[in-house]
């Protein structure tokens, strides 16, 4: 059965359609789907747009029109962990919709999205991808070394780390160190993006697995969007790598 896989700009989706062999396209809803086989794996890939809904629509049509038995997002994402670096690679085994709750007194208290709690309340917060798969992404991964990035796209020419952890999704591109600060100290994130706290949300609704693999491009501080336009393409190579070693244990 496919695998869907779905990234958010060009150079998140150009890393994997240059490996991709016996293509097809088809057109849903204005969007590209193009089907083939990656490394001997048969995979829908498509250009999804940036944030939530546009990675929420897509997804459901992996799903529903596609068939698809498991979901992955593969792209960059802004750093939020001190310790990571530009190039690192961040793994979800949880994601968190950050920009979903209660404003109360000036301020925004993070809730699972589609729930508020003085209506629908829960004590979740976020997704979690299945434990099970991610503990042979983990045995897959070991030993498993990334390709420095050139000084020029930020390498400090050691191999990249690979990391496990949440990432926390919003329909906002953050621009700001106090709020880069806020948002690990509050919700542990390791990375911050737009669009897979959305995928969890979809994926569990329709009973798939699924995964959401990041490369930092930028560290989602005051210098994020001059970081993010000089890296991306080089770093988003890198979760394409991580993406294609672990496709023979999906």
């Amino acid at each position: 059965m496919t695998i869907g896989i779905l990234c958010a700009i060009p150079q998140e989706l150009g890393h994997l359609q240059d490996a991709l062999a016996g293509e097809d396209q088809r057109v849903e809803a204005g969007l590209r789907f193009v089907t083939g086989r990656l490394d001997g794996h048969e995979v829908v890939l498509v250009g999804a747009g940036i944030g939530k809904v546009n990675t929420a629509v897509t997804a459901t049509l992996l799903a529903s029109r596609f068939g698809c038995r498991l979901i992955v997002f593969s792209g960059v994402a802004g750093g939020l962990d001190p310790v990571l670096r530009i190039g690192d690679v961040v793994i979800a085994d949880r994601t968190i919709q950050h920009d979903a709750g209660v404003i109360e007194g000036g301020r925004l208290a993070t809730y699972q999205a589609g729930h508020v709690p003085f209506f629908n309340p829960t004590d979740r917060l976020g997704y979690p991808v299945d434990r099970a798969l991610v503990e042979r992404l983990r045995d897959r991964l070991a030993g498993f070394v990334l390709p420095p990035l050139s000084h020029a796209a930020g390498g400090a020419g050691g191999a990249p780390a690979i990391a496990f952890g949440t990432i926390l999704s919003g329909d906002q591109y953050i621009h700001c160190e106090a709020t880069r600060e806020r948002l690990h100290r509050e919700l542990g994130g390791l990375a911050v993006e737009m669009e897979g706290g959305a995928l969890g949300q979809v994926c569990e609704a329709f009973g798939l697995p699924w995964l959401d693999i990041r490369a930092l491009s930028d560290l989602a501080g005051k210098d994020s969007r001059f970081d993010f336009a000089a890296f991306v393409h080089e770093v988003a190579a890198g979760s394409a790598l991580i993406l294609r070693r672990l496709l023979p244990v999906l």
